[in-house]
């Protein structure tokens, strides 16, 4: 069966959003026949979102947005930091192959149609979320089975300036929403860590909440202090943003781990603070925050994707990556975006740096996915 998805970008840095809006119309041109944009804008742009998609909505007759807010956001080769930007990807989808949801609540009647057809394939959800919401890993478990066999991949919005819009054909806020994808539309994803194992996996023995009493039946704090040498452990201050926890996940064929950042230590009661709600019995280790191994791994990811292609060549993507990875890790120049027009030529892509990286039903740190339609 033929697919007639088609994508154009455009992408603009100018001061003004009406100067933008304009700028990025002029880069994709008639927008006839397209039903779906994807959109993304930096802070400096979020308090006018809503006019942004009203004047575009206006101005290009598509129905249907979604997009987020991002502390910065990328496009094919370009990443945009510390400044105002807005990006767009216009697409045209087969009619009735996607369906948007604004609230996860909203989501249930997007299963009812597969309900009775055990055959169907796995459907790919784009999904924003809101980083004030505390239930957002619960909703993320649930949401899969919410959309009929849906795998989810996307990001938390991220804002300096308390902006947490999402776009699903409105502005919305709160919770997750997206667009969920017909699974007779190819699409194939990826995830990348940028952080490298430390040490062995060991077993998270006894845990309170945030707290690790103990790892291995011994002082949490002493197997910590161990894994990460002498010279951190001396001052244990110095390893914050460059050593954390990590979970690996289980049943996973590609070694992913979750990873979570410390943030404290009880020297007095030699425990140690994990950024998570921890259970014992848990796997655990300890990893290291790396640009080598994060462009190692960033094109392990995408061989693996160009050998899951085959002989299809990707139309147009989207990418999400983790606020400290993009010129943190990979340097200036956008390197990172930069990469994936090497491996799969300059195809309209689009993103942002989130707050957190979603990937099958997991809230992920550190990490990029990308989404590739084929």
């Amino acid at each position: 069966m033929t697919h007639s998805a088609l994508f154009k970008l455009g992408h603009s840095n100018k001061a003004s959003w009406q100067d933008a809006i304009e700028d990025c119309l002029q880069q994709t041109g008639d927008s006839a026949d397209f039903n779906l944009v994807f959109l993304y804008v930096t802070d400096a742009h979020a308090k006018d979102l809503g006019k942004i998609l009203r004047n575009l909505k206006l101005k290009t007759g598509i129905p249907h947005w979604v997009g987020s807010v991002g502390t910065a956001i990328n496009c094919t080769n370009m990443e945009y930091y510390d400044q105002p930007a807005i990006v767009m990807m216009m697409a045209r989808f087969p009619e009735n192959s996607f369906s948007l949801f604004n609230h996860t609540e909203d989501s249930h009647h997007l299963s009812d149609a597969m309900a009775d057809d055990f055959m169907a394939g796995l459907r790919i959800a784009l999904v924003h979320g809101d980083p004030r919401n505390g239930r957002i890993p619960q909703m993320l478990e649930q949401l899969p089975d919410q959309l009929g066999n849906g795998y989810l991949i996307g990001g938390i919005t991220s804002s300096e300036n308390q902006f947490f819009f999402q776009i699903a054909d409105g502005i919305t806020e709160g919770q997750l929403s997206g667009v969920v994808f017909n699974d007779d539309i190819p699409i194939i994803s990826g995830l990348s860590q940028a952080c490298t194992p430390i040490g062995q996996t060991h077993m998270l023995t006894d845990c309170d909440n945030h707290m690790a009493i103990s790892i291995d039946n011994r002082p949490a704090l002493d197997v910590f202090k161990e894994e990460i040498g002498d010279v951190l452990a001396r001052d244990v201050n110095r390893a914050a943003g460059y050593i954390f926890a990590a979970f690996p996940v289980r049943g996973s064929d590609t070694a992913d781990y979750i990873v979570r950042n410390i943030i404290g230590i009880d020297p007095q009661n030699n425990m140690l603070a994990i950024g998570d709600q921890m259970k014992p019995q848990t796997p655990i280790m300890f990893c290291r925050r790396d640009g080598r191994a994060a462009a190692r791994d960033m094109r392990r990811m995408l061989d693996d994707m160009k050998k899951r292609t085959g002989d299809a060549i990707p139309r147009g993507g989207i990418y999400i990556s983790c606020m400290g990875r993009g010129r943190h890790l990979f340097g200036e120049e956008a390197r990172e975006m930069k990469m994936i027009s090497e491996v799969f030529g300059e195809i309209p892509i689009v993103g942002f740096y989130s707050n957190g990286e979603i990937a099958g039903q997991r809230l992920y740190s550190y990490t990029g996915v990308l989404i590739l339609f084929l």
